[in-house]
């Protein structure tokens, strides 16, 4: 499997020791598919190797994307129902036990709010939990925060230990100590799904 350089290998990069003693977990996300022709994204772990993988097998901007594991098991679908300008995301926790049909828990939703954001709410809880700031913009950096307005999760370009910012669609999320990697993880894809980079 593909690996690339570890976020901890840069001999003088203060913020990611920071990062680590703070608790602060860091991923690449590189928003391109590694199967051939596909359309969707992969996840690298602080040691450089592949986390997740993330792929729809159809057009850009599909109805439906697998986000899956190193060893290609889907752990959640996510599901645009409506159209564009009314469209919103489900995402469903694919369970393995073992059979042949998996069940589809759904978990969260997202649906476009005001001033450019999104609004992510849990399955069967009360109201809005998290907000992704930015949805609209195509730019690269954007922000997660909790309902108290608290940032959870940041993504930005992403920096080599010389300094040199990468492409567009080489990022880096930081994700805090209190939040679910994997919903965190979640809300990355839909918002590459809501601005069509993925």
């Amino acid at each position: 499997m593909a690996k690339i350089q570890p976020l901890s290998s840069s001999p003088c990069s203060s913020s990611s020791s920071d990062d680590h003693q703070q608790g602060r977990h860091a991923y690449t996300v590189w928003m391109k598919s590694l199967v051939f022709n596909g359309n969707g994204c992969a996840v690298y772990g602080p040691d450089g190797a592949v986390a997740f993988r993330v792929d729809n097998y159809g057009c850009r901007g599909g109805r439906e994307v697998l986000f899956m594991d190193r060893q290609g098991n889907a752990l959640f679908t996510i599901i645009r129902k409506g159209f564009w300008a009314f469209s919103r995301w489900e995402v469903c926790r694919c369970a393995h036990d073992g059979s042949e049909e998996e069940e589809a828990t759904p978990w969260f939703g997202v649906r476009r709010a005001e001033k450019g954001g999104a609004a992510v709410a849990m399955n069967g809880g009360a109201g809005t939990c998290y907000r992704i700031d930015g949805c609209c913009a195509r730019k690269p950096e954007y922000r997660v925060r909790g309902v108290d307005g608290a940032v959870v999760a940041e993504v930005a370009r992403k920096q080599t230990a010389a300094g040199v910012v990468l492409g567009e669609d080489v990022l880096t999320l930081t994700v805090g100590p209190e939040a679910d990697h994997l919903l965190v993880l979640g809300l990355v894809v839909v918002r590459g799904l809501i601005t069509r980079s993925l």
